[in-house]
């Protein structure tokens, strides 16, 4: 495969996260095909055909992946109970991976989160050996988590699951751009936290360079983890931009609502980082700045 001819299939193209990974792809040269559940959603970019249907059944995913080089997936329903976030990103996501490698496709790229991380206070930094939550965690953190292990079981082709934190950039969909902000608005106790706990984030832009260099080839499997993803493998890869407090994203958001934080410093709080040596080692390099995407949340609001 070269940068310049890969077809690749991306699920949730109609997502914040799946939408910059499809710019990035077609920037890349690639051929996408962009996998949506309703008509007319898919970005609308040269080089990218619109696929409708359920990546999780078995005809479908079938037609999806024959003589695809790369599969990218975005598909999460968070906010949906624990039964439909185990049949989608779960068993469904699972599923995709056995009918790409059934085809031989080579490369499967997974967007997961540093949630699967156990991020408890006083733990301190997380790079990709680091323990995962337990079953006491939240529905999203879990069935992150059991769809990474599900995706380590699928044998035969080259699996990356990519974790990003908190991912901000604009969008109507976007978590933290958009809805966490409406919370902030809307919900005095989404004001409250520890000024000092770490913000971890990266710009969905910095996220889907990777992801997209990862499935285009640019980014190539290697004997050894420290220089890319182990060919054949299940191989985790953290991505994160600069270190950052609540202080920094509650008090942009509160300020450009018109609104006063309320920090409490006596509430437990993670204070740690998540290490991005491995996505380094790799070739990536943030480079949007915690300045950058904190003026874009910030007229994004006021506007």
């Amino acid at each position: 495969m070269t940068t310049s001819s890969a077809v690749v299939v991306v699920t949730g193209a109609n997502g914040l996260v799946g939408a910059r990974v499809c710019a990035a792809l077609v920037e890349r040269g690639a051929t996408v095909r962009a996998v949506v559940r309703r008509p007319g959603t898919a970005p609308a970019l040269a080089g990218l055909s619109e696929q409708v249907g359920d990546f999780a059944d078995p005809a479908f995913a079938a037609t999806l992946v024959e003589g695809a080089d790369a599969v990218v997936t975005t598909v999460h329903p968070m906010g949906s109970d624990r039964a439909t976030q185990e049949s989608v990103a779960v068993e469904g996501t699972a599923r995709l991976a056995q009918a790409a490698r059934d085809a031989g496709v080579p490369t499967f790229v997974h967007v997961s989160t540093c949630a699967v991380y156990d991020r408890s206070p006083g733990t301190g930094d997380v790079d990709e050996t680091s323990a995962l939550v337990d079953d006491e965690a939240d529905v999203y953190a879990t069935t992150k988590r059991d769809a990474d292990a599900a995706l380590a079981e699928v044998d035969g082709l080259t699996r990356v699951l990519v974790r990003p934190p908190a991912i901000l950039g604009a969008g109507d969909t976007s978590v933290w751009n958009t809805l966490r902000p409406a919370e902030i608005r809307d919900d005095e106790a989404a004001r409250r936290t520890n000024p000092e706990r770490s913000f971890a984030w990266v710009h969905v832009d910095d996220l889907a360079a990777l992801v997209a260099d990862l499935a285009t080839g640019r980014v190539a499997p290697a004997a050894a983890v420290e220089t890319g993803p182990v060919e054949g493998a299940c191989t985790a890869v953290n991505v994160a931009g600069e270190p950052a407090t609540t202080r920094d994203y509650i008090g942009t958001v509160t300020k450009a609502l018109g609104l006063e934080p309320l920090w409490d410093e006596g509430l437990p709080a993670w204070t740690g980082q998540i290490s991005c040596d491995r996505a380094r080692g790799w070739g990536w390099t943030p480079t949007v700045s915690l300045d950058q995407a904190l003026a874009e949340l910030r007229d994004g609001l006021r506007a």
